[in-house]
């Protein structure tokens, strides 16, 4: 792996969408700070990373947690001396990891990069398809990624004088181990429960990296990716 000279931190990076994102990152020539709340997990990515001589640093890490949160990007920084990107991946425990664990992430991003030289980044959120639609019974999950939704704006908004960037991506179905349960069925607002279709996370993965590598005065502001005949399409 050829460096590109950039730092990537992606939270949730030990697995799923986080893991795949970051090794993604790491092929494209990114250092990349993995964390999550598992060590061993992300000692893998790292040591997946590392095998290909990428460089890749794992930060066990509590999102929702603002210590945990301000030693994470200070571990960064210490590191590798600036941040280009940030992936608010982790979304596992509802408004604490997405919504909380987002806010305080982009907020030590924003600290990063407004003082870097040169100055600025790019910050991604995951959203998902329930920032549009939901599902039946979802009412925290949704609530949370319709939330990610206005931290996405703000951000975007109030990031242009630092010349900080910020989209989201929208996923609907990528198979990963916390969408298994989609192969088996899933209940729909008619009340029955059916199996949808899924996509390979590479897909999510390379859509990452195209986010991340825009040249500098564009930004993917939001960017959905799904599952071809998932129900999204007709269900709103």
């Amino acid at each position: 792996m050829s460096s590109n000279g950039k730092v990537a931190l992606v939270t949730g990076g030990g697995s799923g969408i986080g893991k795949a994102s970051a090794l993604a990152l790491a092929e494209e020539g990114f250092a990349v700070v993995v964390a999550g709340r598992r060590p061993e997990p992300l000692q893998a990515v790292v040591g997946e990373i590392e095998s290909k001589q990428g460089r890749a640093l794992g930060v066990p890490t509590d999102v929702g947690n603002p210590e945990a949160v301000r030693d994470l990007f200070a571990k960064t920084k210490r590191t590798y001396g600036r941040l280009d990107v940030l992936f608010n991946n982790a979304g596992f425990g509802v408004i604490d990891s997405i919504l909380n664990g987002s806010f305080l992430c982009t907020q030590e991003a924003f600290k990063i990069m407004k003082d870097q030289k040169p100055m600025g980044g790019r910050i991604i959120n995951n959203g998902s398809i329930s920032a549009h639609v939901p599902r039946p019974d979802s009412a925290a999950y949704t609530s949370a990624k319709h939330a990610i939704t206005g931290l996405t704006k703000s951000t975007s908004l109030d990031g242009r004088k630092y010349d900080i960037s910020c989209g989201q991506i929208d996923v609907g179905n990528a198979l990963t181990e916390m969408t298994q349960r989609m192969t088996r069925g899933v209940p729909q607002a008619n009340g029955t429960v059916v199996v949808e279709p899924t996509m390979d996370v590479q897909n999510v993965a390379r859509a990452v990296v195209f986010m991340a590598t825009v040249t500098p005065e564009a930004n993917v502001q939001f960017l959905t990716v799904m599952a071809t005949k998932m129900p999204f399409v007709g269900r709103g």
